[in-house]
Formats: structure tokens, sequence, C-alpha cells
């Protein structure tokens, strides 16, 4: 998540109001994270009832994410200099308009449209959340003002899909999206209650953010994080039918989604602090290594019709962990190759997250229909090229 700087100017009008006041803005970045990954947890029901196969279904994920992707530097330098204030209420407002959008979505088309918008509302506040947040506390509190706001993401990969799955099944995919709606519409509210007015920020030129990307450590790092996510989601989105295959009975994918997100977290919170004792190559190989073990194990499963819960459960949870270990130590080698801009190539990285998430759902897509144990067969195989390639740039560590 890029962190645009306040100003020292704007600083100075704050009074530092406590880690409290900036919950809302994780609520706000729970509700951005739920979004985006929602769908994941009752794509064959959207896709029933749009009359399209789950192929086609799993890529309103690959949309968002590429949209995020392409718009989030974009948006940054359009809205620099916005007051902060109403661009996190703008951007929750089209964040819950666009999911009710999706929730009212006639066919296909009108969905895939909601998402992008929903994108752009997602992109617009994400960055600027965290900024914001540090400007709320006392100087000594900023690092944990970051760690809420980041942990509504967090949580939010724990508990979106699960709760989407099951809200799902207690009522139908369209109200699941509309209680995310609703979410927004009350964040929003939050944001503009509790909020000081802020004034907003110098203006970065687009091509002054791009051009991270010619120097030689950030273009020769960056590429792994769109790899290994491409890795990580080729069947995240089609999870669903996954579990079916292996055995998993409607009742228990909630929970083996649970187990996911609870990996999800703790790899996330292990691998910053791994990453400081043992390097960010060692946390990468052992996170690429666990993903293609898991994923490959999960292809088996498939293939050779075994059904074993507990099993699926620990695949599920190494898949959860080896997919999130991933962006603390990538962050760690960003900053090093470019250690004076710390918000860009950070911004950069969180544009590669979600390009690399599209496009491995485009590819898990593609390689669907010829089942669900060959999709996670090619995830698995990614992670071995996320591998590979993390050999031959270990030197940027």
């Amino acid at each position: 998540m890029a962190n645009i700087p306040i100003t020292p100017i704007a600083r100075e009008r704050i009074a530092p109001r406590g880690l409290a006041s900036t919950l809302v803005l994780a609520l706000g970045t729970f509700a951005v994270g739920t979004d985006a990954f929602v769908v994941a947890g009752f794509l064959p029901a959207m896709a029933a009832s749009l009359r399209v196969s789950e192929a086609t279904a799993g890529q309103s994920l690959t949309v968002f994410a590429a949209a995020y992707a392409v718009a989030s530097p974009v948006l940054a330098t359009l809205t620099a200099r916005l007051p902060r204030r109403a661009l996190l209420v703008g951007a929750l407002l089209v964040l819950g308009v666009a999911n009710a959008g999706s929730a009212l979505a006639p066919d296909y088309p009108v969905l895939i449209a909601t998402r992008v918008l929903a994108a752009l509302g997602a992109a617009a506040f994400t960055p600027n959340a965290g900024a914001v947040a540090s400007s709320l506390v006392a100087p000594a509190q900023r690092a944990r003002a970051l760690a809420v706001v980041v942990g509504g993401l967090t949580v939010a990969t724990a508990l979106g899909v699960p709760l989407g799955n099951l809200a799902g099944r207690a009522l139908d995919w369209r109200s699941a999206l509309a209680l995310v709606a609703a979410l927004c519409g009350v964040c929003a509210a939050g944001v503009f209650a509790i909020m000081p007015v802020l004034p907003g920020n110098p203006r970065v030129p687009l091509r002054d953010r791009l051009a991270m990307l010619r120097r030689p450590g950030v273009l020769a790092v960056l590429p792994l994080t769109v790899l290994g996510m491409g890795a990580a989601y080729t069947v995240y989105a089609y999870s669903v039918p996954v579990l079916g295959a292996v055995g998993v009975a409607p009742p228990g994918v909630t929970a083996m989604l649970f187990l996911y997100g609870a990996g999800a977290v703790a790899g996330n919170l292990a691998s910053g602090a791994a990453t400081d004792r043992w390097g960010s190559v060692r946390v990468l190989a052992c996170g690429y290594a666990v993903m293609a073990v898991g994923l490959a194990a999960l292809a088996l499963a498939v293939a050779t019709g075994t059904s074993s819960p507990v099993l699926t459960g620990v695949l599920m949870a190494a898949w959860g962990a080896s997919s999130w270990c991933q962006t603390p130590a990538q962050q760690h080698r960003l900053i090093a190759a470019a250690p004076g801009e710390t918000a860009l190539v950070v911004g950069l990285n969180a544009s590669a997250i979600y390009l690399g998430i599209g496009l491995g759902t485009v590819f898990g897509g593609l390689v669907l229909p010829a089942g669900t144990g060959v999709a996670a067969g090619a995830g698995a195989v990614l992670a071995v090229l996320a591998l590979s390639y993390l050999g031959l740039t270990r030197r940027h560590a």
C-alpha cells in the first residue's frame, strides 16, 4: 500500500487523536479487501445466475485487479491535491455504489462494468488511508496506526471470502454484495464524522512515479511480485469448485476458506519478523516452495479422488500462508533497491500485486475447462517458476 506523505504544514494543523481514530479507516480497508475477493466465495452461484461458466465469472476478479493495478498510480496523480477527507469519503461512496450495481446486475457485461467502477474506488481509498492514519496520531504511534489500517486488509483476506460463501448460502450472492455496499456506506459516514479536514498533497507527476521502473534493482525485483501473486491466485477465484473436487461438502467449504484466511494472516505476520531475522530471499524461497508443494498436493488429490478433510485443511492454510508471506519480503527488497523512494516503490508493488492477481486468474480461467486439478497444477508450476526467478535475482535482496 502506497503511503502518500502528509505535508508538515498539514501535520501541524492536526491534534493527535490516538489509535482509536484510525479504526474507521481500518474498517474501510476491510471493506475494500472484502470487495476485492468476496466473489470467490459464491462464484458457482453467481455463474449460474448470470448464465456464464465459472471460468468466465472468475474473470470479474481479474477485471477488478487489472483496473486497480492500472488506476492506482494514475488516480494518485490526479487526486493528489484534493482534500483528504473528501477524497476518502468519495472513494468509499463510489465503492458502495459499484457494489450495489454489481448486486443488481442483470447480466455479465453490467457486472464487469460495476467491477471496474469498484476498482477505481478501491484504488483511490487504499493508498491514502495509511497516510491519513499516520497523520492522525502522535509520531510515536505512526507505525502502529499503519499496522491498524493494513490490518483491515489482512482481516478481509481471512474473513472476506468465507463470509461471502456463508452469506451466499444463507441468502444469495446478490445479497452478499449488497451487504458490502452497505458496509461501504457506513465506513463513508464514519470517515466523514471522525476525520478532520485535511488539505491535499503536492502533486507527483505520473512520469516520476513510473521512473522507478527504470532503476535496475526495482526492475529486477518487481516482476517477482507479479509472478508470485499470479501463482497464488491461479485457482483462488475457483477455490470453491476445487474444494468440491476433493470431496469437501458445501457446509465444510466455509471452514476451509477460513483456514486459508487464517494461514494468510499468520504468513503475513510471520514474514515480517522472519525477513528481519533471516532475510527476504530465504523467506520468499520457503514461501514459494510451500506454495508449489501445497498446490501440487491439491492437484494430486483431485486426480486420485483423495478425500481427507484434515489434509485439505492443512493444504488450505499452507496455501494462504505462502500467498501472503510474499508482500513484506518483497517490499523489503524494493525499499532496499530504492531507499529514498519508499512510498513510490511500495505503491508500484501494490499495483504489481493486483496485476499478478488478475493475470493469475486469467490463466486459471483458461486452464479450468481441463479440470480443477489441472488448474491447481498450473499454479504449482508458476510457483516453481517464481522460485527460479528468485534465484536469478537474489543478489538484489
